[in-house]
C-alpha cells in the first residue's frame, strides 16, 4: 500500500506537468486550428526564465572588507548582491531565496509578449495551410528556440533551487498510518501539483464565467457566427494564444527545481504532450487535462522495479502502448470532439 501511495503522488507531480502543457496545446488547436510544434519550448522559456530573474537577483558589487583577511593577510573581496545592499542583508538574502516563485511575475509578461509576436510574426500566416505545414514550421521554430537557449545559457543543465521553505521532504506515512519515513514525498512536488491545480481551475474559470472567455468558446464552436455578430474574434483568439503561451511558461518556471533547466527540455516533453492531447481528444481541455494525470499515474505505476522485472523498459512505452489502445478503440480520444482532426 505505500508503495502504491508514493506511485500516486509520483503520477500526479508528472501529470501536472503533463497536463499544464497539453491544456496549452488544446488552447491553441481548439481556438486557431493550429498544431503548435513550439509548445514545448515555450515551457522551456518559462523554466530559464526562472534561471534568468535568480541570475538579475545575485547580481553582486565587490568591496573590500578589512575586518576580514586570507591566508596572506591581504582583505578580503566580498561579493554583496545589490537586493542586498538595497533592501538590507535579510530581506536581500529573502528575495533572493524566493526567486523562483517571484519568477512567476517575471514570466507572464515575457511569455504573452513571445505568444504575442509568434501568434502575429508567423502562426498567422499558416492559419489555411494544412497541419503537415503548421507541424514543420513550428517544429523549425523550436529548433530555433532550443539554440538561442543553448547559446546563450549553455549545453549543461543549470541547477535552480527552491525555497528553503520548501526544501526536503514530507512524512506522508504518518498521516495514512504507516511507520515513519515509510513514505517520503518532497515539499517542492507538492507546491507543484497544487500550483498546477490552481492554474488549470483558473483557466477552465476563465472561460466558463467571464465574458471574453464565453465568446471564445463560442468562436471555438462557430467562429463565422460570431464574426457576424462583430466580435472581432481574431484578437480574442490572439490573446489566447498569449495566454496559452504563459500557461506553459509558468508551468515551466514553477519546474525549474524539479529538473534543472536545460535547453533540450521543451522536446523532451513535447512529444509525451501530444500524445496526452490525442489521448484526451484533440480539442478538448477537459481531456487534456483527465489524459494528463491517467497518463503520468500509469507512467509512475509502470516505473515501479516489481513491474520492470515482469515486463522490462515498460516504463519507457506505456504512455504509448496506452495511446495505440485508446485511438484503436476511441479514436477521437477519451473526450474528443467530433469532426476535429477528421477531415
Amino acid at each position: 500500500m505505500d508503495a502504491i501511495l508514493l506511485q500516486i503522488l509520483n503520477g500526479l507531480d508528472k501529470g501536472s506537468a503533463y497536463a499544464l502543457i497539453a491544456l496549452g496545446l488544446t488552447l491553441i488547436f481548439g481556438t486557431l486550428g493550429v498544431v503548435n510544434f513550439a509548445h514545448g519550448a515555450l515551457f522551456m522559456i518559462g523554466a530559464f526564465c526562472a534561471v534568468t530573474l535568480q541570475r538579475i537577483l545575485t547580481l553582486s558589487t565587490i568591496t573590500i572588507d578589512e575586518t576580514q583577511k586570507d591566508f596572506l593577510g591581504n582583505p578580503l573581496k566580498v561579493k554583496t548582491p545589490y537586493v542586498e545592499s538595497w533592501f538590507g542583508p535579510e530581506t536581500g538574502a529573502a528575495i533572493i531565496d524566493w526567486s523562483v516563485p517571484l519568477a512567476i511575475l517575471f514570466a507572464i509578461p515575457v511569455m504573452l509578449l513571445i505568444g504575442y509576436v509568434m501568434e502575429r510574426g508567423l502562426i498567422k500566416h499558416f492559419y489555411k495551410r494544412p497541419h503537415a505545414d503548421q507541424i514543420l514550421v513550428t517544429f523549425g521554430l523550436a529548433i530555433v528556440l532550443q539554440e538561442i537557449i543553448k547559446a546563450f545559457y549553455g549545453a549543461n543543465p543549470i541547477p535552480t533551487g527552491a525555497p528553503a521553505a520548501f526544501r526536503g521532504s514530507f512524512d506522508f506515512g504518518s498521516m495514512f498510518g504507516f511507520d515513519p519515513n515509510t513514505i517520503i514525498y518532497p515539499y517542492w512536488r507538492m507546491v507543484y501539483f497544487a500550483f498546477a491545480a490552481v492554474i488549470i481551475g483558473g483557466v477552465f474559470a476563465f472561460l466558463r464565467y467571464t465574458t471574453f472567455g464565453m465568446v471564445v468558446r463560442a468562436g471555438m464552436a462557430d467562429r463565422e457566427t460570431v464574426e457576424l455578430l462583430g466580435i472581432n474574434i481574431d484578437r480574442r483568439f490572439t490573446i489566447m494564444f498569449g495566454v496559452a503561451a504563459a500557461v506553459a511558461g509558468l508551468a515551466g518556471v514553477m519546474y525549474a527545481p524539479i529538473n534543472s533547466p536545460n535547453y533540450h527540455m521543451g522536446m523532451d516533453f513535447l512529444v509525451l504532450s501530444f500524445v496526452v492531447v490525442v489521448v484526451g481528444g484533440m480539442g478538448s481541455l477537459p481531456g487534456a487535462v483527465l489524459a494528463g494525470f491517467l497518463l503520468g499515474i500509469l507512467e509512475a505505476f509502470a516505473s515501479m522495479n516489481e513491474i520492470k522485472a515482469i515486463f522490462p523498459g515498460i516504463d519507457q512505452i506505456i504512455i504509448y502502448l496506452v495511446a495505440i489502445i485508446i485511438i484503436l478503440t476511441r479514436p477521437r480520444g477519451l473526450m474528443g470532439r467530433p469532426g476535429v482532426m477528421e477531415e
